[in-house]
């Protein structure tokens, strides 16, 4: 094992201490979330797929660069055509910045053109602190055993600005690459940038 893997093992097990927090390269805690069409929705109903987490809120400016520009879309419809299942999950708790109803929800995706598999409601914050989801957006990816794969940053640059992202390293795609190739991503934590996740407390 590279001394880069194990520093980055390291970081994973340092930032990912609560014992109840999900853990890089363990299970990936459980959950059941209602979706924008009043459905439950469990991750364990996925297993056998890779299944890629974004926490989400409509109107933090980081959410809007990757929106505005297109590139959330995009990543969301290249891995849906691939069977990976894709849950946009929304913790803003009611009265916050971010909270959306259902059927907010749902204009907004059809408004964005976004193309998750679900829309997901964590009002309460119990999946989002379960994930130690900080920002908007916090990405994490789950392999086909159910495995937490990685977590953190959508890609390399901190900013608000379109105009990076063609500049910036995307750690989805690079992720999945490496995973479809049976290989673990070289980086599996980074740190996330974007807005507070607007939790209840």
């Amino acid at each position: 094992m590279s001394i880069k893997r194990i520093i980055s093992i390291g970081l994973a097990l340092v930032l990912s201490a609560n014992v109840n927090a999900a853990k890089i390269e363990d299970a990936a805690p459980t959950f059941t979330l209602q979706n924008s069409q009043g459905e439950a929705v469990s991750l364990s109903n996925y297993k056998g797929k890779y299944v890629i987490l974004e926490w989400t809120n409509h109107q933090c400016p980081y959410v809007v660069k990757h929106y505005g520009s297109d590139n959330m879309q995009s990543l969301q419809k290249k891995y849906t055509d691939e069977d990976v299942v894709w849950l946009s999950i929304i913790s803003s708790a009611p009265g916050k910045q971010g909270y959306v109803s259902a059927d907010e929800a749902n204009q907004l995706s059809a408004d964005r053109n976004a193309a998750p598999t679900h829309v997901l409601f964590d009002p309460e914050g119990d999946v989002g602190k379960m994930y130690a989801a900080k920002t908007t957006p916090h990405m994490y990816i789950i392999d086909p055993e159910g495995e937490l794969r990685y977590a953190g940053a959508i890609d390399s640059i901190k900013s608000a600005n379109p105009a990076d992202i063609p500049k910036a390293v995307n750690y989805v795609n690079a992720s999945m690459d490496a995973l479809n190739s049976g290989k673990s991503p070289e980086k599996i934590l980074t740190p996330p940038y974007g807005c507070s996740i607007k939790y209840k407390s």
